[in-house]
């Protein structure tokens, strides 16, 4: 997880679930570091369906498996991390079902609470909607001016993810300024070539 810094989603609302293995291995191939699984709105049967599809193809990669919401699934899979949104409860509640090894997010849409976050115990965390996206909609961006205040007190101490309406097109500014960690969704899952796009991102990264 230190050393992650292309975090990728495989979100549902982008990929009909039919194709999961095929875009996950396609993100992994171009270099994801992590791997969610994503899937508002989905029953957990579902869920559980295309996680254990996509998880054998996470194991085999050296990739860590996330899912997103759902912490007493995540335990049941063996996945390695659970992710929770500001009103997916608390950090004890979550480690109450997946025990202490398990890595646990948080998502986080001010600095306050990445601040809140990280004195709570989080694993990581995933800062943003930087921009407006449709990943997000309705939830207002909160832009780049905080990003450096947010890695020297958060980033500095656990992997801080920027988030949220990033793509090629716009991810220079965000590293400059400060971002060291970002997640990219639908611009990698939408793109004429899952692989070669994740490719392009996550040589970005290291550079």
């Amino acid at each position: 997880m230190t050393d992650s810094r292309l975090y990728c989603i495989l979100d549902l609302g982008y990929v009909n679930a039919a194709e999961a293995e095929q875009a996950v291995a396609a993100l992994l191939a171009g270099g994801a570091d992590l791997l969610q699984l994503r899937a508002k709105n989905q029953s957990l049967d579902l869920i559980e369906a295309v996680a254990r599809r996509v998880l054998p193809l996470c194991r085999a990669a050296g990739v860590p498996f996330i899912l997103n919401d759902h912490a007493g699934l995540a335990a049941t899979l063996g996945a390695d991390g659970v992710h929770l949104g500001q009103d997916d409860g608390s950090l004890s509640a979550a480690r109450a079902l997946t025990g202490e090894t398990m890595f646990i997010g948080r998502s986080t849409h001010s600095l306050g609470q990445a601040r809140a976050a990280l004195a709570e115990g989080f694993d990581y965390i995933g800062f943003g909607p930087l921009f407006p996206t449709p990943t997000k909609a309705g939830r207002p961006a909160i832009g780049l001016a905080d990003i450096a205040a947010m890695e020297h007190d958060v980033g500095s101490h656990i992997p801080a993810f920027c988030i949220g309406g990033i793509h090629p097109g716009n991810l220079a500014p965000v590293l400059a300024a400060g971002a060291r960690r970002i997640v990219m969704v639908s611009a990698l899952l939408q793109a004429a070539d899952v692989q070669a796009a994740t490719r392009g991102v996550a040589n970005a990264l290291q550079s």
